[in-house]
């Protein structure tokens, strides 16, 4: 499996950990039965579950951007040394970015961010045909 896809894969995986981590936290903050139920007239969340619901709905939104170009890079036969360093910076970025957000590190989570940005434009870039 090529660099690009298996990135693709990790990144999917850590999408699993963080919506496990913010199940978790729900749990722990309004009881199972509440969280399991209709969910209606919930609390505001608990710092650490909202910071996790969070980082999963930005995941979310980084992999919808990735995946497409990660898949239409290998599928095409665009792959290049630079978008296996781009694929490699979005997934090692957002794992920092999802540890940073849980902890409630704003600025340097506000880096992770932009460097998995950097990996996205590197991976885009590539399958323009620009690099």
């Amino acid at each position: 499996m090529s660099t690009e896809l298996t990135m693709l894969v990790y990144a999917t995986a850590l999408l699993i950990v963080i919506v496990l981590v913010q199940a978790v936290a729900g749990i722990l903050a309004n009881t199972l039965p509440v969280q399991a139920g209709n969910r209606h007239d919930l609390p505001p969340p608990k710092p650490f579950h909202g910071r996790a619901s969070r980082a999963v709905a930005n995941h979310i939104e980084g992999l919808a951007m990735f995946a497409p170009l990660a898949i239409v890079c290998v599928m095409t036969d665009m792959s290049t040394p630079m978008s296996v360093l781009g694929a490699q910076i979005f997934f090692y970025s957002r794992v920092a970015h999802a540890l940073l957000y849980l902890i409630g590190i704003p600025w340097l989570r506000a880096v992770a961010w932009g460097a998995g940005m950097v990996g996205v434009f590197m991976v885009l870039l590539c399958v323009l045909g620009v690099m």
